[in-house]
């Protein structure tokens, strides 16, 4: 099976559970930007809950642009605050320090455009989990593609697909329920080594 997915800021749990229950990863790299998507955005869960990541782009919607031609506006410190964010929420989870070495090239090195930002968050994930990453690229956009799993509704998040994965244990589960579908670096601080058969085991929600 070939599941097409929309490259995205650190994605959720469903975009991993996706990708690593496929034979194969297609990657859309010929649809148009939409704004409030996860292809700028990613949820993690702090101390108040939980807290969206937002990369910054120059964006117009009067000017449609391609997904891969949205540059990052940089003039913000958007990567400080992030690993800041991400140090407060997680410096206390298991796996963290044994993590974040790995993923500081995301928030130290000048990305320009944030198809190119997104597929390094990508490939840095597939190196934690030790895992081969090989992808295909889409050469035009297809309304209905025929013979794979279409799953790039996922990247939406004003109209998310519920997803009832199983919990593990969260930093702050005490103070709140348990919160599905994070970033997956929620889950990989939480359970390091064990994320690959977690994302194995869940049943995903396409529709």
């Amino acid at each position: 099976m070939t599941v097409l997915l929309h490259p995205a800021y650190f994605p959720n749990v469903a975009h991993f559970v996706a990708m690593l229950q496929a034979d194969e990863i297609l990657f859309e790299a010929c649809d148009n930007y939409q704004k409030q998507t996860y292809r700028n955005r990613t949820t993690i869960f702090d101390a108040n809950g939980s807290l969206d990541l937002n990369v910054p782009v120059v964006y117009s919607q009067k000017n449609r642009q391609q997904y891969k031609d949205v540059k990052i506006f940089n003039v913000e410190p958007w990567q400080q605050q992030h690993l800041k964010s991400l140090e407060s929420a997680y410096r206390t989870s298991p796996f963290f320090e044994y993590y974040i070495d790995d993923l500081l090239p995301v928030f130290t090195e000048e990305f320009t455009n944030i198809m190119t930002l997104n597929m390094s968050c990508l490939e840095l994930i597939f190196e934690c989990l030790q895992l081969p990453f090989n992808y295909k690229l889409t050469n035009n956009f297809e309304i209905e593609p025929e013979h794979v799993m279409d799953a790039r509704r996922l990247i939406n998040c004003r109209k998310e697909i519920k997803q009832n994965f199983n919990a593990y244990a969260q930093v702050f589960d005490k103070n709140h329920n348990f919160l599905s579908n994070l970033s997956i670096l929620d889950l990989l601080f939480n359970e390091g080594p064990a994320t690959e058969l977690y994302l194995k085991k869940q049943i995903l929600q396409t529709k």
